[in-house]
């Protein structure tokens, strides 16, 4: 506990969101990936959310990739108790470089989150050790099946990191822990960064600190954490939160072993198989199916007899009747036309439309 006397350090979190998805595409092409809904809200409340639970409530978008799309829709963070500023590059700046970019925005404790990261870590927590262990930098770590396809962070036994090895050779192997993309830094080790240049945190930043001699510590975590970045880690995303095994407080009612908002409507005749969610807007006509693992993001119609399972399917699409989607993500407006099948693996980008009778490969 402080003295009366100490200052606790003020605090304020960049969430680093410049990329194109370009690996979702084509659900990225009109929709920046920081704002691709995940079950009912973009991707980025969630991040918002578990820096309130650090208590964290002013935080930096560092933007690159269609901004306005995003600002549209965060605004400056009023209507969600937060304060929100914007950091734009210009050019792309790396990781280190849209930090410093947004550093004008920053206190004494700065959090950094990777922009498409999904994690239950313990903010509060990892923020604790940083204090009380006198931390110039902390980086989260998680576990992954192949560690040899990251960059690998060695760490002594007290949780001081030792070394930095990208790219390891299996012989080099010596740990399954790899950077989550989450980091809590003193803000004044950002002077080291140059300005208006292109810099990477992880290649350049934190080994500058450990060959300065400054205290690097990690936080290990072991468990939820997501990169949503693919078609299939985005979809897998969705399964897990159905599953609780990422638990949200969805804004929906609890119905038959899924979640339906109140202002859906979901015709009695209607055969829901459980997990799912079903969105403000949606419509259910007699006949559907909808489930298991089916997210109807919001304002989705679903006619007679059409079937939607292990899918996601944006705001404004439609299922006429007979058709059937399972395995896919369909993004905003997408129409499957009677009696046509979208299967698993198929990405449909704004406004595609699926004639009578079609397939997918």
């Amino acid at each position: 506990m402080l003295a009366p006397h100490e200052r606790s350090p003020a605090m304020k979190a960049v969430i680093l969101a410049g990329g194109e998805g370009t690996r979702l595409r084509p659900l990225t092409l009109s929709t920046p990936k920081p704002v691709v809904p995940v079950v009912d809200r973009p991707f980025l409340r969630h991040q918002l959310d578990l820096l309130a639970s650090a208590h964290v409530s002013e935080i930096v978008l560092s933007l690159a990739y269609r901004p306005e799309r995003i600002k549209a829709v965060f605004g400056d963070g009023a209507a969600l108790g937060r304060k929100i500023h914007y950091a734009v590059e210009d050019t792309p700046l790396g990781t280190g470089g849209a930090i410093k970019n947004a550093e004008a925005f920053l206190d004494d404790l700065t959090v950094v989150f990777n922009g498409d990261v999904l994690t239950d870590v313990d903010l509060p927590g990892v923020i604790a050790g940083h204090r009380a262990r006198g931390a110039r930098a902390t980086l989260v770590l998680t576990p992954v099946a192949n560690p040899a396809a990251y960059g690998l962070v060695e760490t002594d036994p007290d949780g001081r990191v030792r070394r930095f090895v990208e790219k390891p050779e299996p012989s080099q192997v010596t740990t399954d822990t790899v950077n989550a993309g989450i980091y809590v830094l003193d803000t004044a080790t950002l002077a080291s960064i140059p300005p208006a240049t292109r810099h990477s945190v992880e290649r350049e930043f934190f080994p500058q600190l450990l060959a300065r001699g400054e205290a690097v510590f990690a936080h290990v975590h072991r468990g939820y954490w997501i990169d949503i970045g693919t078609p299939a880690k985005y979809l897998e995303v969705h399964r897990d939160v159905l599953d609780r095994r990422f638990p949200v407080a969805l804004e929906a009612a609890p119905r038959a072993g899924g979640w339906i908002h109140a202002c859906a409507q979901v015709a009695p005749e209607a055969i829901l198989e459980p997990p799912f969610y079903v969105g403000r807007g949606c419509r259910v006509a007699p006949g559907a199916r909808v489930g298991p693992h089916a997210v109807l993001v919001e304002d989705v119609t679903i006619e007679a007899e059409a079937t939607v399972s292990d899918s996601v399917v944006w705001a404004g699409s439609r299922l006429e009747p007979h058709a059937t989607v399972s395995g896919a993500l369909l993004g905003l407006r997408v129409r499957a036309g009677s009696h046509s099948r979208v299967g698993p693996g198929a990405v449909l980008g704004e406004g595609s439309v699926l004639a009578d009778f079609t397939r997918t490969a």
